[in-house]
């Protein structure tokens, strides 16, 4: 009797293992790619800058100083095309490392930049919009979209435009060790080079999220952080208001040299993108190529 009460104990064991090994190899929980978006930036968004936190406790390697400090990237934006403001010291930094938040503010000019954690079926809109309307973007990819979505990436480099580098894994690069953070970078590069043939120069921290010393090791790798001077909470899909709400809400921020990130998960982004444009040129704006961002960042005359 006690033989069959451990005979059945192993047998139940061992159907559950498989049932459970079969489960998580065999079946993709919906959404899953999107459960690492939950925080996508966690700088401010809004008309104050009272979310920035300069001070903030978490840090690299456990000593909290300005090399180590980890920082929310985050603006306060200007009124009626005013200039945003972005916390205090931080153009600063960028500028000793070649990175960029901002373009020249003395041109009507403006960029598109688009952030692709994961696929939501509204890129090819967004990419049809774009070459139509004859204007390029920066496409910041993942490890998860660059092993899934060879096609669009493909079309993003046939159709002019620049793709950069989200990381693998959407990690918060200032808490990760010197090591993992040049795999984190380089790594998503050196898969991007073996399908596509090219390097990417753009990198997008994950989250916003930098320090002085991922700006140096970034910088030394050749990369050009792109920041922002306009964002919104557009990757939250489970939040999506219309695209009248995204047109007002960019509308209503354009300024001269702005950088602007999108969220191609947005199903109000993609409807909104060809009214943005076109309004965005009657308003006296053009859109730069944005190929010119990293000679504004090493400081070269475009």
């Amino acid at each position: 009797m006690k033989n069959r009460k451990t005979y059945a104990i192993l047998l139940l064991i061992a159907f559950l293992g498989g049932l459970a090994i079969f489960f998580f190899t065999s079946i993709e929980l919906p959404n899953m790619s999107a459960w690492v978006y939950a925080v996508e930036l966690t700088g401010s968004l809004s008309e104050g800058n009272e979310n920035i936190n300069i001070d903030s406790p978490y840090v690299a390697s456990g000593i909290n100083d300005s090399y180590e400090g980890l920082r929310s990237w985050g603006i306060l934006r200007g009124k009626n095309g005013g200039l945003p403001k972005a916390d205090p010291g931080a153009p600063e930094l960028l500028a000793k490392y070649n990175s960029i938040y901002i373009g020249d503010t003395s041109k009507r000019k403006i960029y598109l930049t688009f952030d692709e954690g994961y696929e939501n079926g509204y890129t090819s809109k967004i990419l049809d919009v774009l070459y139509e309307k004859k204007v390029n973007a920066i496409f910041f990819i993942t490890g998860p979209y660059l092993d899934k979505e060879d096609e669009l990436i493909q079309r993003m480099i046939d159709e002019g435009h620049a793709v950069g580098n989200h990381s693998i894994n959407h990690k918060s690069l200032p808490l990760l060790s010197d090591k993992e953070l040049e795999e984190e970078i380089v790594g998503l590069d050196r898969k991007f080079h073996q399908k596509f043939g090219a390097n990417m120069v753009f990198l997008r921290p994950p989250k916003g999220e930098y320090s002085e010393r991922t700006l140096e090791i970034t910088s030394k790798l050749g990369y050009v952080n792109v920041f922002w001077s306009f964002a919104y909470d557009d990757w939250n899909v489970n939040r999506q208001r219309g695209w009248e709400y995204a047109f007002e809400k960019v509308k209503s921020n354009l300024h001269n040299g702005a950088i602007l990130l999108l969220h191609a998960v947005s199903k109000d982004n993609a409807e909104a993108l060809s009214y943005i444009i076109d309004y965005a040129r009657e308003a006296g704006y053009e859109f730069g190529d944005v190929f010119e961002l990293e000679k504004l960042a090493r400081g070269e005359k475009v």
